[in-house]
């Protein structure tokens, strides 16, 4: 019920291939927005994220079931006030989960995954990550606020539905009232570009306010291009879930003092005791 993931999976697969048939009627500069290996790593991806968190789910349940058994009241579902605080508060959260996962490295090791395709289109939007554990934390105020479990899951599958649509080249911009609101597909390919005025920028959830107001908001300009400052170059699945896990524990391993291994899981990818 709560849990729309599952239900617009039928959506999404008419979604891809509309897209991708209007790649091959309409195609655009690139000549090709898909490469067939990538889009089935993307597609793999996805499906082994679905299957991860059918039992992750569980431990989330529980999480977010004791948080609510502590809360002071219990805020009512039958009150359309409610589900519009809940509305904004959960993009707002997912705008600090999302920011922490690009500057913090060992949360960038699982979020590295969705960034790691050189193409943008709606198979990128399903390479999610393998581990989805570092995300519990942030959604627990919610339930000592008063929200019911079902209904946090409800609203965080709604925001993943939505950005499932944001993820194409097919549409430019939009209307500039949407755009000054919105998170939209121009907003969200700044997001995936790998160009230095494109790095962690535009981290919005469903609302493009909360990077206006916190400071990294950058509008696209320069033509994006699409994936890591050094790409993984491989269509592996287990490699693209875990190379950024293996290159911190080598990190680790050499490093001389705990002050370096620290700074490893903790400071920003690319950080080094040298810098």
């Amino acid at each position: 019920m709560f849990d729309l993931i599952l239900h617009a999976i039928p959506v999404f697969i008419v979604c891809l291939v509309l897209e991708a048939a209007s790649f091959h009627w309409l195609p655009d500069d690139d000549e090709f927005g898909f490469e067939r290996r990538d889009s089935v790593t993307s597609l793999t991806m996805g499906i082994g994220s679905v299957f991860i968190n059918l039992g992750w789910k569980l431990v989330v349940v529980a999480a977010y079931a004791g948080a609510f058994l502590l809360a002071p009241w219990e805020l009512p579902a039958d009150n359309p006030w409610v589900w519009g605080a809940l509305f904004f508060a959960d993009d707002f959260l997912y705008y600090w989960y999302h920011r922490t996962h690009h500057t913090i490295r060992v949360f960038w090791a699982s979020h590295v995954v969705h960034h790691s395709s050189e193409f943008y289109n709606l198979t990128t939007a399903l390479r999610q990550p393998w581990t989805p554990f570092s995300s519990l934390p942030f959604w627990l105020p919610l339930a000592f606020l008063g929200f019911e479990p079902w209904m946090i899951l409800l609203q965080q599958s709604i925001s993943l539905v939505y950005q499932f649509f944001i993820h194409t080249e097919r549409i430019n911009h939009m209307w500039k009232p949407i755009e000054l609101v919105m998170n939209t597909p121009s907003h969200h390919r700044v997001h995936h570009g790998s160009q230095s005025q494109y790095l962690d920028k535009n981290y919005a959830g469903i609302l493009i306010i909360w990077d206006r107001m916190f400071g990294t908001f950058e509008p696209e300009g320069e033509r994006v291009k699409f994936g890591l400052t050094k790409n993984v170059n491989s269509f592996n699945p287990f490699r693209v879930a875990t190379h950024e896990f293996s290159a911190i524990g080598r990190d680790v391993w050499r490093a001389d003092t705990w002050r370096a291994r620290l700074g490893y899981l903790f400071k920003g990818p690319g950080w080094s005791p040298t810098r």
